[in-house]
Order: structure tokens, then C-alpha cells, then sequence
């Protein structure tokens, strides 16, 4: 009996709705296999940005470090768990997505948290890099005691993150890098803009017949990121590997005044420190 309970609770979890999360869009209003259609599509875009990053940023990481590569290879699983999630709204599902991104946020800290700013009992990046990994173990553990708040508590990482940027760029008179801060911020605040308004307005967007932005939220974080990742990459390598030119150019163009940020490096020798 007890082993009959065990393998139904374990169904249950796995089971369409089965989260306590619904957002705003109307469910199975195209499909009666999809929950959240336009939330699942757009977390496809991850799988379109993700292995074009991965591209820019190898002459960096292959300097730098190839563990840099693991933050967009598992921005590839942030979209599939999100796509999952969306399409099921389980709760398997939502922990999943959940997770992958708060392991994201860990193997960026661990990776690119400068130096200047570690706790003074941490002396290398080594030793930083197993305080994080205690710390997302430990929180991986506690957010199945709420997991309603676990989405609300990730977000706030973002506020940590544009108050590291800021200390880092203080100083920096390198016109490239303050305008892809900017946009990066830009960016930052339109889609958690979107992502409140969708939990919390969901009401106004439906009188509104509007109830798309959790879809864009997808879109725009992942710019976000894009560009926010390029930034504090930029700026490790100002401290990290000074002996190299560092630049800062636009894919598929430079000229445009949009695109895909990415490091340029060279042998020649900096001469000048900007940020």
C-alpha cells in the first residue's frame, strides 16, 4: 500500500498542472497538448541566442577559461525545462526551470565575481567557487520548502548583479562599454517589468486580451543576459588578462545599432586601462 501511495505521489508531480504557477496566458487555447503556447514557443528563443553566444565568446573563453562555456551550454537547458514547464505546468516541470537557472546564476558568480569584492576570508577563486557551490546546494534544498516563492527570490540575484555592475563601472570611460551597460540595464528592467505585470496585472491584460507577457519576459531576459554576460566578461578581462587588446563589437554587424555583443581580443599589448 505504502509503495502504491509513493509511485502515485510521484505521478502527481509529473502531471499536467500539477504547480501551484499559472500565469496570465489562457491555457490550452491552442492546443489541448500545450498549457501555455505562446510561454512555450518563446522559450525556444533560448536555443536560437544560446549557440550563438556560445560562438562569440570561445576566443575569450579559450583564453579565460572553458568553463565559461557552461553558462550559455546551460542557458540551452534553461529553455528546454522552460519550454517543459510551460507546455505541462507540473511541478516537475517548474523545478526544473526553476533550478536551471539558479545553477546559471551560480557558475556566473563563481566564474566572473571580481576578486576586489570576495568576503575578506576568501583569498582565491577557488575557494570563492566552492563557497558558491555550498551556498546552491544549500538553496537547491530549501526551495522545495516554498517553491511559489522560488521565482520571486531568483529575481532578486538580479538586483545583487546591477549593484556589482555598478561598482565596476564607476570608473570606466570606455563609451562602447557604459552604452552596452545601459542597454543591458534597459533590458534588465523591461523584462522583470513585464514578468511583474503578468503575475500581478493579469486582470487589466485580459481585458486587454493581451496576456502575452511572460512570453516576452522570455525574449528580453535572454537579450538581458546576452548583453549583461558580454559586460561583466569585458570587465574581467580588463583585470583578469591585461596583456591583450580588449574590444567590444556587434554581431553580425558592428555598425548596427543592434546585435549580439562579443569580445575582441588580439596579442597586441593595452596600452590604456579604460574601465
Amino acid at each position: 500500500m505504502g509503495g502504491f501511495y509513493s509511485t502515485e505521489k510521484m505521478a502527481n508531480v509529473f502531471a499536467y498542472e500539477s504547480s501551484e504557477l499559472d500565469w496570465c496566458e489562457d491555457n490550452y487555447r491552442y492546443s489541448e497538448h500545450v498549457v501555455e503556447y505562446f510561454n512555450t514557443v518563446s522559450s525556444f528563443f533560448f536555443f536560437i541566442i544560446s549557440p550563438i553566444m556560445l560562438y562569440l565568446l570561445h576566443p575569450y573563453a579559450k583564453t579565460k577559461s572553458l568553463a565559461i562555456h557552461l553558462v550559455w551550454i546551460m542557458m540551452i537547458f534553461v529553455g528546454l525545462f522552460s519550454a517543459y514547464f510551460h507546455m505541462t505546468l507540473s511541478f516537475v516541470g517548474q523545478m526544473l526551470d526553476e533550478l536551471s537557472i539558479l545553477w546559471v546564476l551560480a557558475v556566473g558568480y563563481a566564474v566572473w565575481f571580481p576578486r576586489k569584492l570576495f568576503p575578506s576570508f576568501i583569498k582565491d577563486r577557488s575557494t570563492f567557487s566552492r563557497l558558491v557551490l555550498l551556498i546552491t546546494v544549500l538553496t537547491t534544498i530549501s526551495s522545495f520548502v516554498k517553491p511559489t516563492a522560488n521565482a520571486y527570490a531568483l529575481n532578486c540575484f538580479g538586483v545583487h548583479l546591477l549593484y556589482t555592475l555598478a561598482v565596476e563601472m564607476r570608473c570606466c570611460t570606455d563609451q562602447k562599454a557604459l552604452r552596452l551597460a545601459k542597454l543591458s540595464v534597459a533590458l534588465w528592467v523591461l523584462a522583470i517589468s513585464c514578468w511583474i505585470s503578468d503575475r500581478l496585472c493579469c486582470s487589466f491584460w485580459q481585458r486587454l486580451n493581451f496576456c502575452y507577457l511572460h512570453g516576452i519576459w522570455h525574449i528580453l531576459i535572454v537579450m538581458a543576459v546576452a548583453y549583461g554576460n558580454t559586460l561583466i566578461a569585458y570587465l574581467d578581462a580588463i583585470n583578469e588578462i591585461p596583456y591583450l587588446l580588449h574590444g567590444l563589437e556587434y554581431w553580425p554587424c558592428d555598425k548596427w545599432a543592434i546585435g549580439l555583443p562579443h569580445i575582441v581580443l588580439s596579442s597586441s599589448p593595452k596600452t590604456q586601462k579604460q574601465c
